[in-house]
């Protein structure tokens, strides 16, 4: 008498859903990271628009991540600005 024990649904559901939120949260994570990175680091940005887009992708998360990429990471490929003598 051999009885195959299956594991109930909701159980496979449960382990399914982590296997896809996993990733799918440690890539939105990986990214907000990247972005506030980007953020902080480009050249071209002024002081103020540095912080406003640092303070946009803290309080904002992925929303400010993303609004950053496809606005202010754009700006990242032009030349600096020349350097007025003071």
């Amino acid at each position: 008498m051999n009885h195959v024990i299956l594991a109930e649904p909701s159980v496979l559901l449960a382990g399914l859903t982590l296997l896809i939120f996993l990733p799918v949260c440690l890539g939105l994570m990986v990214f907000w990271v990247w972005m506030l990175i980007s953020a902080i680091q480009n050249p071209v940005l002024g002081d103020g628009e540095k912080i406003g887009w640092v303070l946009a992708i803290i309080f904002l998360q992925i929303l400010g991540a993303l609004l950053y990429f496809f606005i202010g990471h754009p700006k990242r490929h032009q030349p600096p600005p020349p350097i007025s003598p003071a």
